[in-house]
């Protein structure tokens, strides 16, 4: 026990074990050495572990958002060793990290400058900081955003050193908003776009080209923060392009509707913008948000997939695309299957979610298969179990959504399913 161990870890856990049996009750010495044994195997066993997910929420924030393609996860073996991450190979002088990425990035949105931070939330603290400090950002107070973890938009102004000007109304914001509301000390307008929730009823909100025609007026620079970062048309999202056009800073995030790893992204089209960005580059702010080895060479295999137009090749492309046909066909095999094990089900049509703070509001059609028996016992013996699955309740039945479950996954849900049911229904 000792040699696998380590003396520090046995001695620690059989003070536990001893402090243990105080309170509860004394156990014999062939007990207490097996619970010592588990309580150390507990302690060294990992504690990120692979999860299915079942609960139709594609961009499962608690899951780690966007899936990481195939080619993603062969370029995160190969950044794990070494690897010329800021090394010219042909002068063999050091390189920038950043030209694995901004090339990718300017030929994919059509863009004139790119720059890669570690998340779509340092991305606009790193441009509020650099571009705005000590100056006013116009905003509307429909868009004070808060996102997970309670970060709020105005804390992040705040922390950036800017003077956060708010116009308009929860509900209504008018072009003449912005207007009236510049000054002299007035650095940019900021649109963040509201990509977790929709206010629906009576509302009103100045478009993205009624706020560029205010920003060229009064020459000062618009920022849009476009959060889920949509490359390709989906639902009513607006795209990186839509938003290039006229915006002088765009930015979000990897991890969501672009299917790589977490990162901000944060890219320029016009004179102005290609010049704010570089002074973001210099900014001694970027050193401490910038990505490490591991999220640029995920994040340089997704964007060449997005480049090839391999999309199916992309986990959250594929999940968002796939049609309701062939959902049904891969529920109506699960069904089947698990009726040969003796595991009762039933299929009904349910809706699965983009989630992550994407697509709100936009339901796509899917078949779910619900387990019968006690729901909640069922759910949690199923997050309990090895490997865990992520299931959701609805109706009161324990259901899962085959639009989630990545390829190769079947056979090992179908086991954790027919474990789970035995363990709770005997």
């Amino acid at each position: 026990m000792v040699e696998e161990f380590g003396r520090v870890q046995v001695v620690e856990a059989i003070r536990e074990q001893v402090a243990e049996e105080r309170v509860d009750e004394v156990v014999d010495d062939e007990e207490r050495s097996r619970r010592v044994s588990a309580r150390l195997r507990a302690s060294v066993a990992p504690r990120l572990l692979r999860v299915i997910n079942a609960s139709g929420v594609i961009l499962h924030t608690n899951l780690g958002r966007a899936p990481l393609s195939r080619s993603a996860t062969d370029a995160l073996a190969v950044a794990g060793g070494y690897s010329n991450v800021e090394l010219d190979l042909v002068t063999g002088k050091r390189g920038e990290r950043a030209d694995h990425l901004s090339g990718l990035l300017r030929r994919l949105f059509v863009c004139e400058a790119a720059l890669v931070v570690n998340n779509n939330a340092a991305a606009i603290l790193l441009a509020l900081t650099a571009l705005c400090k000590g100056r006013e950002v116009i905003v509307s107070r429909g868009q004070l955003v808060e996102i997970g973890g309670s970060f709020r938009m105005p804390d992040v102004m705040r922390l950036s050193g800017a003077r956060m000007v708010e116009v308009g109304t929860t509900n209504r914001t008018r072009a003449a908003d912005y207007e009236e509301a510049i000054t002299p000390r007035t650095a940019a307008l900021l649109r963040v776009h509201t990509s977790n929730y929709r206010v629906s009823g009576f509302t009103e909100s100045a478009s993205l080209t009624e706020m560029e025609a205010v920003a060229r007026r009064h020459d000062v620079l618009l920022i849009d923060d476009l959060g889920s970062g949509a490359a390709e048309p989906v639902a009513d999202e607006p795209t990186v392009d839509d938003s290039l056009r006229l915006s002088d800073v765009v930015t979000f995030s990897g991890d969501k509707l672009l299917g790589g790893p977490q990162a901000g992204v944060i890219l320029a089209r016009s004179p102005r913008g290609v010049a704010a960005i570089s002074k973001l580059a210099r900014h001694p702010l970027a050193r401490a948000v910038r990505i490490d080895k591991l999220t640029l060479a995920a994040l340089e295999a997704t964007l060449r997939q997005r480049l090839a137009g391999h999309l199916e090749d992309i986990p959250v492309e594929r999940m968002l695309r796939t049609q309701i046909t062939e959902i049904r066909r891969r529920a109506g095999l699960w069904s089947v299957k698990l009726e040969e094990r003796g595991v009762q089900n039933t299929l009904a049509p349910g809706e699965s979610a983009a989630g992550g703070g994407s697509l709100p509001g936009h339901a796509l059609p899917t078949m779910l298969l619900a387990l019968a028996g006690p729901a909640s016992r069922l759910a949690t013996a199923l997050r309990r179990g090895d490997p865990p699955v992520i299931a959701r309740i609805e109706k009161d039945a324990c259901c899962l959504d085959p639009r989630t479950v990545l390829k190769g996954e079947d056979e090992a849900l179908l086991d954790a399913v027919e474990a789970a049911v035995k363990s709770v229904i005997r």
